[in-house]
């Protein structure tokens, strides 16, 4: 078979790409906080899309920073575009964690900080740190949210810097249990306001 050499006429030459696939992950929306009280996403809502135009939602957290120390970094979900944030959940959560001191290191699952039917913000991040270097990052995938048929599914991961000088590698997941359109989603500390960070919306497309 001959080899088939290009030069930039033959480059320019090109009028479509039609036939190169556009990338999967469409970036939506982006939050920044600044002494923020609660970050919120709602369909319709400055320009923020989470209905049915996409199969997969995925929510990326970049140095989540508390203003007050030993917090929880939690979020909810809402079927009425964020009047209320109280879906019912059932969810579990553990994680790995290593302190800096080398003295512990383990692998745990975390009861206390899972739901059973509850409306509660399910903790995906537990016991973060507020110091000048300490803040959480991570993901939410958030599945199918405008389902009128199924429950809706979520799963997390990120890491953080426990306010006990641990690296914590928080590991969540569950479900909204509801078969109504989840059309809000809100990230909030547990006591005080999210000090600085970063929450960036994409919508995957179906393949």
């Amino acid at each position: 078979m001959g080899l088939v050499k290009y030069n930039n006429n033959s480059i320019s030459a090109v009028t479509s790409a039609a036939a190169i696939p556009s990338g999967a992950m469409t970036h939506i929306k982006t939050l920044t906080a600044s002494s923020s009280s609660t970050l919120s996403f709602v369909d319709g809502s400055s320009d923020v899309v989470l209905d049915s135009t996409y199969p997969i939602y995925v929510f990326k957290f970049i140095n989540m920073h508390p203003a007050t120390n030993d917090v929880n970094f939690t979020f909810n979900m809402s079927v009425d575009t964020g009047s209320n944030y109280n879906v019912t959940k059932t969810t579990t959560k553990f994680v790995g964690l290593h302190t800096e001191s080398g003295g512990t290191a383990a692998v745990e699952y975390e009861a206390s900080n899972d739901l059973g039917q509850s409306t509660d913000f399910q903790i995906l991040s537990k016991g973060l740190g507020n110091g000048n270097d300490e803040c959480y990052s991570g993901n939410l995938m958030l599945f199918n949210p405008a389902s009128s048929v199924f429950v809706k599914h979520f799963l997390s991961t990120g890491n953080e810097n426990r306010s006990d000088d641990a690296a914590v590698n928080d590991f969540v997941a569950g479900y909204g249990n509801t078969t109504s359109a989840v059309d809000a989603v809100q990230f909030k500390m547990s006591s005080g306001n999210i000090d600085a960070g970063t929450i960036k919306l994409y919508g995957i497309k179906d393949s």
